[in-house]
């Protein structure tokens, strides 16, 4: 094994040689062996471990261990200390995730502070095919079934073509020592039950069941190549980026048969899950959505629209004192006096200051907001002012309202109010000039 793991990275991993690594290393018999091969191979490395503290003595027993053996082989080692469970309990995060997260945020910080090229992790064959059933089980694109990636990001997993007999036969010819963690004997997680249950009926039917995933796998990743020269190309076509917002022109993409894969590729990136219900927007009426945990997705007549979640703004407020000729935030918009009505549009306003009150305000709307629309004698709730006009909820969530106490002045580049509105009693005029 040790000169086909030689031969591995001078074929398919010489970005590594020369290269300062990070070992994630557990005490495991698969993380051990990676240890001793990097040695024997004279790689510049140094190793991590997290104690997640969640099996008591063991964790503890697993951290004296690993440092023993570094401290024999003369390997720098960075030790970090979780409270896994707290951190589960405070997020309503299962165990597996939280300790995944914090393990890979705590190797990047030490990227950062030790000038550290990649992390190398003990992943292989046998973790590929049962990554590949939990995804097949739970259900996947094909971006899931093509197991864990060589390298992604700062990642590298150089096991990968190893099987894990391949690994316990080099681990007992070269009487490497290793922890055997105690919760790989359970079946309380998925991945153990494949493990202990699945796998082993799947080899007995098929004995070269790994030779025939890895075959399985080169065809899927050509297929997910094809897929993702088409997926790009249509979306040049049918997708327009705007600068709040991203825009599917349905009419173009129901023109082609797998119009649903399509879709799914190009908004998988943004956290959706429900598919269903993102297929169902086609056909919804507008002002529908559906919602990920970073982006909105919004049925707006012929078109979906993609945006993100905006924090909590309903409380931003900006003050415009009597003085100021113009602003910049969150609007650019400029004051003057002028002597008559001139040049008037969407992005200009005339009101008669003597019935502004100052400071003036800009803040967004809220549920209950009312106006008088220009040129109208009686007021009008907001909500149904966007009604009427076809607001989406983008434009919606970016309107303005300039204002006069509680008073609305201007939604602004939309509509003025009538009660600002100059008179023939009107003695000075200011024009609002707003820049878009």
């Amino acid at each position: 094994m040790f000169q086909l793991f030689q031969n591995h990275l001078n074929t398919n991993l010489s970005f590594l040689k020369g290269k300062k690594l990070l070992l994630a290393v557990s005490g495991g018999i698969d993380s051990m062996v990676l240890v001793h091969l990097c040695h024997q191979l004279n790689l510049d490395f140094a190793i991590a471990h997290c104690n997640f503290q969640l099996r008591g003595a063991e964790s503890n027993q697993d951290e004296a261990f690993v440092t023993h053996q570094a401290e024999l082989l003369k390997i720098p080692i960075f030790i970090e200390r979780f409270d896994t469970q707290t951190f589960a309990d405070q997020q309503k995060m299962s165990i597996q995730v939280v300790a995944r997260n914090l393990r890979y945020e705590w190797f990047y910080t030490l990227i950062a502070n030790y000038n550290f090229d990649y992390i190398l992790t003990a992943h292989h064959l046998d973790d590929s095919l049962e990554t590949f059933l939990i995804n097949f089980t739970r259900g996947s694109g094909i971006e899931g079934l093509t197991g864990i990636p060589q390298q992604n990001d700062k990642i590298v997993r150089p096991l990968l073509v190893f099987s894990r007999n391949d690994i316990e036969d080099f681990a007992q010819e070269n009487t490497i020592e290793w922890r055997e963690d105690s919760s790989n004997a359970t079946d309380k997680y998925w991945r153990n039950k494949l493990r202990h249950e699945v796998i082993p009926v799947l080899k007995a039917l098929n004995p070269s069941l790994l030779v025939s995933f890895e075959n399985t796998v080169t065809h899927l990743k050509q297929t997910q190549s094809l897929a993702e020269d088409a997926v790009k190309s249509l979306y040049q076509s049918v997708v327009t980026e705007e600068e709040h917002h991203t825009v599917i022109d349905l009419k173009k993409l129901q023109k082609h048969d797998n119009y649903k894969a399509y879709l799914y590729e190009w908004l998988r990136p943004f956290g959706f899950s429900d598919w269903t219900a993102v297929y169902d927007l086609l056909d919804a009426q507008s002002g529908k959505q559906v919602l990920s945990e970073s982006h909105i997705l919004l049925k707006n007549r012929g078109v979906l629209l993609l945006f993100p979640k905006q924090k909590d703004i309903s409380e931003e407020v900006y003050w415009i004192t009597k003085e100021q000729s113009e602003v910049k935030v969150p609007l650019k918009m400029s004051f003057c006096n002028v002597g008559d009505i001139s040049n008037q549009s969407s992005n200009v306003i005339f009101v008669d200051e003597a019935l502004l009150q100052f400071p003036l305000t800009l803040r967004r709307w809220q549920e209950g907001d009312v106006f008088q629309p220009y040129g109208m004698t009686g007021k009008k709730k907001l909500s149904k002012f966007f009604k009427d006009e076809k607001f989406s909820l983008l434009d919606k969530a970016n309107v303005w309202l300039l204002c006069s106490e509680n008073n609305i002045v201007w939604i602004v580049g939309k509509r003025a109010d009538e009660r600002f509105k100059v008179t023939a009693n009107t003695t000075k005029i200011l024009k609002i000039n707003y820049e878009a």
